[in-house]
């Protein structure tokens, strides 16, 4: 999305590598629980949900979401035969009106954004005035995060482009572009692992967590 940091083609020559990570461990678990995490904090209709940074649209069609828009062209082709209405793009400038969602959805997708920003600046446009936006992240503050990150200094084709967020620059990220924060979910307390375990998704930001998903609205105009 906008200026691509280095790795980003990886999404594009490895989409079919990308997408199978899904279906085996660790894979399939991380998934399930990433998911249930999100699940309670993305809205429901009236309207049209967008995914930005749809990827291969496992996230999208596991949680409804009608529309997913990503710069990459290969993924959007699994994500369109998983039934989701993809538009290529770029995040900071999305081709669509102001108020157009009932929903945005960013999973993993600030870190690989040239100017977040811009992205979240463009999701507020594109938002109804009752909308929300979830934004799920890796914290960098965080085992988890850590891990990731070593293994992108390291070379790995996908976390090498990745600019992992802590949670604080997440929530300054959201504050800065006009959003008040409503709730928050937080799942993968566990230590790192190539053999995850089943967890509850727990109510709020909880410290070391993996995943944090932050559910907003858009601030009031003074």
């Amino acid at each position: 999305m906008g200026e691509q940091r280095p790795g980003l083609n990886a999404f594009e020559e490895f989409a079919a590598r990308y997408d199978a990570w899904y279906d085996a461990a660790p894979g399939r678990l991380l998934f399930a629980l990433e998911l249930a995490c999100l699940r309670p904090l993305v809205p429901g209709g009236p309207g049209p949900r967008l995914e930005v940074g749809v990827g291969s649209g496992r996230f999208a069609a596991a949680l409804g979401l009608e529309v997913g828009l990503d710069s990459a062209a290969v993924p959007l082709r699994l994500a369109a035969a998983r039934g989701v209405d993809v538009v290529q793009g770029a995040g900071e400038q999305l081709p669509f009106g102001d108020g157009t969602f009932a929903g945005v959805v960013l999973v993993v997708t600030l870190c690989f954004a040239g100017d977040p920003a811009a992205l979240l600046g463009e999701a507020r446009r594109v938002l109804a005035p009752s909308g929300r936006l979830v934004t799920g992240i890796v914290p960098l503050d965080s085992a988890w995060g850590r891990r990731y990150e070593a293994q992108g200094r390291a070379g790995h084709p996908f976390y090498q482009g990745a600019r992992l967020l802590t949670v604080a620059e997440h929530h300054r990220l959201l504050t800065d572009a006009g959003f008040i924060v409503t709730g928050a979910n937080s799942t993968l307390t566990q230590a790192p692992s190539d053999d995850p375990v089943e967890e509850e998704a727990q109510n709020g930001v909880v410290s070391g967590a993996g995943f944090v998903a932050l559910q907003a609205k858009v601030r009031p105009r003074a």
